[in-house]
């Protein structure tokens, strides 16, 4: 299978290292990344153009931009992992619907198209007759869109409660571990690389909300965007919130949850019991999926890292090779 990756950042990167490391069977014919752009028909060595960014700083050719690459190269699938954009969605939109329109596969990590753009894009891959997946753009390396679609098929979910953000996690460990203030804790986190330089995207919630926007259009189709949910981070809490919830024999937890039937789309801390299957520490992410069958299903796994994401994106792929067998 015959592929092209745009993003050369730590998830393109480590879906190059992983397809080296398993020799997977995709030959990749085209790369870029914010800068430069390589294409090749013949196929990309994924070890010398890992090389040539760690030296030089760009991937390829400097006068191939990444949209010259999608409207260029011969690939079966797009592998789309540049940064994400949650306000516009751009530029990975317009990478998404051209690859679309072009007749091939999309898999995404990125969260900007699929939080702004779902009906339209979903719609766009049913009239090109090609699959649009974006397991990575939820939970990393946990298989949430693949059990709602295989495992949990017949089911009917009621509701979703997740902690869908390892930053805030781990500043919500730390803080009710060792007593730490939250800028102590988000200090911590930024030298471990847990947050970034600007932690606002994790700590104000928003991207757990839009986690919960991609979930619910995915689930109920309910066409909603990050203005619809409620959302509350923990840039506010203290150390003493934390405390009190101590004394009671629980803690707190960055929720994101919806509620189809009680009209509920919201992120904010909440108060849950030690022994709650959502209490997780460290950066791990979880969701629980109540459903009218199985009753609720929790699935626990890391939900970002350079592997962990490369794991998302390659089980895709790998599902729409199965899928196409014989087409793609």
């Amino acid at each position: 299978m015959r592929i092209v990756i745009l993003g050369m950042g730590s998830v393109g990167r480590g879906v190059l290292a992983s397809i080296m490391e398993k020799d997977l069977p995709f030959t990749v014919t085209g790369i870029a990344d914010s800068k430069s752009g390589i294409v090749d028909p013949s196929g990309i060595d994924p070890g010398k153009v890992m090389t040539i960014k760690r030296e030089k700083g760009i991937c390829g050719n400097p006068g191939i931009t990444p949209i010259d690459v999608v409207r260029q190269a011969d690939y079966d699938v797009l592998v789309e992992v540049t940064t994400t954009n949650a306000t516009t969605g751009e530029p990975a939109t317009s990478h998404i619907r051209e690859a679309i329109m072009r007749g091939r596969h999309v898999v995404t990590s990125n969260k900007g198209p699929l939080a702004l753009h779902f009906r339209e894009l979903k719609a766009l891959a049913r009239e090109h007759d090609v699959s649009l997946r974006y397991e990575a753009t939820v939970a990393g390396a946990i298989p949430v869109m693949h059990t709602i679609e295989n495992g949990l098929a017949g089911n009917r979910i009621n509701a979703i409660y997740g902690v869908l953000n390892g930053t805030c996690n781990y500043i919500l460990t730390r803080m009710a571990e060792e007593g730490l203030s939250y800028e102590q804790a988000l200090i911590e986190a930024r030298e471990l690389g847990y947050a970034e330089a600007d932690p606002t995207y994790d700590v104000k919630g928003i991207d757990a909300a839009i986690k919960v926007v991609i979930l619910a259009n995915t689930i109920w189709n309910m066409n909603v965007g990050l203005s619809d949910v409620e959302v509350t981070g923990i840039d506010l809490l203290t150390t003493a919130a934390i405390r009190l919830a101590e004394e009671q024999d629980c803690t707190i937890r960055l929720l994101g949850e919806a509620v189809p039937n009680k009209n509920l789309l919201r992120v904010s801390p909440r108060i849950l019991p030690r022994d709650h299957p959502l209490v997780l520490n460290g950066t791990l992410n979880a969701l629980t999926l109540s459903t009218d069958l199985a009753g609720d299903i929790t699935l626990i796994g890391k939900g970002a890292g350079s592997k962990e994401t490369a794991s998302a994106i390659i089980g895709d792929i790998l599902f729409i090779k199965r899928m196409y067998a014989g087409r793609a």
